[in-house]
């Protein structure tokens, strides 16, 4: 009996999607290769490494994060539509991805947008690869959003946090689904005792910025963006922290709609959603989240498919 055709639908939730990799390499363990594989932000950064076969390259740069080199990645704008300008991550990304198209990929892979004009959700299956991944994990207010194809895209949160849907309309008959965001963490980065050293590693993409005393003003900058060691929320602690409580209100608004065969959560209850430098813990979290289910998954794949039902109606 032919096995049916699996989906993964993977979820966002910024730094918490390295659960992700964990999630991938425990499938890839029990010899399970998903044949589709949507993501929303963080899910379709790393689906979209997976499905380009560049995981490896996604892993290491996760496991080599410290926190000192997150804030490196860090160009603060003082300008613009989002805090970050986000070029300088991506430019990494590039570097996985580059000339890699979602139509030449062995596995089939769509990333999830929202328009920003007219709210419709977006599904990215064709292009480059790290367009669709760039236009998906855009956070409305911290990233900056992307002009693709003439239209002005952010993050699919907004309308589709854990893609099941997308899955389904894919062709997938049995869609494991990951929700990262059923526990709150912390929103943003501590600065705590190292704000100094890690000061130094934070740069911005405006130049007139030094005309208010420098380095004084990217100080009060951070501290703005990212709070203080006291614990006062700063600006992407309070919008990343709303826009997780929005996000698990739509998530489970669509999922009990279109529910999937198997959801997932991993145990991140502890991990902030800007925690990127914790990948180990994230990937031994979502390791051990999916490793209790694979029997359960081999049987969805190998049980027959639901007999078609036929629906013509006879007169007389």
């Amino acid at each position: 009996m032919p096995k049916q055709k699996f989906a993964l639908a993977l979820g966002g939730g910024a730094a918490r999607g390295w659960a992700h990799i964990g999630i991938l390499r425990g499938l890839a363990d029990a010899g399970l290769e998903p044949e589709i594989v949507v993501g929303t932000s963080i899910g379709a950064i790393v689906g979209g490494h997976y499905a380009s076969g560049r995981l490896d390259l996604l892993e290491g740069f996760a496991r080599e994060l410290t926190r000192r080199r997150v804030f490196s990645f860090l160009d603060l704008s003082v300008s613009g539509s989002g805090l970050i300008a986000g070029q300088r991550l991506f430019d990494r990304f590039e570097d996985h991805l580059q000339g890699v198209k979602m139509e030449d990929l062995p596995t089939r892979f769509a990333a999830i947008a929202t328009d920003l004009s007219t709210g419709q959700e977006v599904w990215l299956r064709r292009g480059y690869v790290t367009d669709a991944v760039r236009a998906s994990s855009a956070i409305p207010g911290i990233v900056k959003p992307v002009s693709l194809n003439g239209r002005w895209l952010v993050d699919g949160c907004l309308v589709n946090p854990i893609p099941v849907s997308v899955c389904r309309a894919l062709g997938a008959r049995v869609v494991v689904a990951v929700n990262l965001t059923t526990e709150f963490g912390r929103g943003g980065i501590s600065i705590g005792d190292d704000e100094e050293e890690l000061i130094e590693e934070a740069t911005l993409d405006e130049a007139p910025i030094t005309r208010w005393n420098g380095r004084g003003a990217l100080q009060l900058l951070h501290r703005q963006l990212f709070g203080r060691s006291d614990g006062a929320p700063g600006i992407t602690s309070v919008i990343l922290n709303s826009f997780s409580i929005f996000h698990d209100r739509i998530s489970r608004a669509r999922l009990m709609g279109d529910p999937p065969d198997l959801l997932v959560a991993p145990d991140l209850a502890d991990i902030g959603v800007l925690d990127f430098h914790r990948a180990d813990e994230m990937i031994t979290s979502g390791r051990e989240a999916i490793e209790p289910h694979i029997p359960m998954i081999h049987r969805y794949l190998n049980s027959p498919p639901p007999a078609l039902v036929n629906t013509r109606l006879f007169a007389g």
